[in-house]
């Protein structure tokens, strides 16, 4: 459950207000307390427009225990609604927080859910270069479709339990991965679960990353808008609008 001293509102979504730093010691808390699987998911402009017109999305965004401000948009909400959230927290943000602080610590494991096997052979390799003293538990590829059967779904939780992974790396896109950990964390005994999307592709150089200087700026939607245009036009094109009126309309007062 979240906790309201430690979000604001941002359009009826309880946004997390914590810096990097405050996120990655609550998390490792929770992993070390026994208090079930707490989850995070990344809050934008065009998730927010999604779940108008998805109310299993909509549930999913209120469940998450850390509802995180991942975009430009959730920032310059916040201000024009006069919060105090001033940095955009992403999913690659929590990837690489998170598992610097497990390697310092120690003794923590992890698994990672999506992708292809390829990515996630990519992964492993990385993962023990850049963190050696996090347990690599496993990883599972689910089918490329846009539902699972009951019996993929209990494959998949199966792998995770049986790994005994503190940690959950979850990347297959939004909003299935949200819906996804939403529907099934009561059956999960990992302690943490995130659905981080591209964050695995940009983890093993398949998709580039904005360079820093547009993530500054608040324009690192620019360079991949270009990358994947066929892909990406729509979140740039048609849900920036519709956020940045309903934040107007927000402001002024209206429903």
């Amino acid at each position: 459950m979240k906790n309201k001293s430690t979000t604001e509102d941002i359009l009826s979504y309880a946004t997390c207000t914590l810096t990097l730093d405050q996120l990655v010691d609550s998390v490792v808390e929770r992993v070390r307390s026994n208090m079930g699987c707490g989850w995070l998911a990344c809050l934008n402009p065009h998730s927010y427009v999604v779940a108008l017109d998805d109310v299993e999305f909509t549930q999913a965004l209120n469940d998450a225990d850390w509802l995180v401000p991942d975009g430009s948009g959730i920032v310059l909400a916040s201000k024009v609604l006069g919060g105090g959230i001033r940095q955009r927290i992403t999913g690659s943000d929590i990837f690489y927080g998170l598992n610097s602080r497990m390697n310092a610590i120690g003794n923590f494991s992890v698994f990672f859910l999506g992708a292809s096997e390829e990515c996630l052979a990519d992964i492993r390799v990385r993962m023990a270069h850049d963190y050696p003293n996090v347990r690599f538990a496993g990883c599972y590829s689910p089918p490329f479709k846009p539902v699972y059967s009951e019996c993929e779904i209990s494959d998949m939780i199966s792998a995770i339990n049986e790994s005994g992974a503190d940690v959950l790396w979850v990347g297959m896109t939004a909003p299935k991965q949200e819906k996804w950990i939403y529907a099934h964390s009561e059956r999960l005994t990992v302690k943490f679960a995130a659905a981080i999307g591209a964050v695995f592709d940009f983890y093993t150089g398949r998709v580039k990353r904005s360079h820093p200087i547009f993530q500054r700026l608040g324009l690192e939607w620019l360079p991949r808008l270009i990358q994947e245009p066929r892909r990406l036009w729509q979140r740039n094109f048609v849900s920036t609008p519709v956020f940045l009126f309903n934040l107007l309309k927000c402001k002024v007062g209206l429903k």
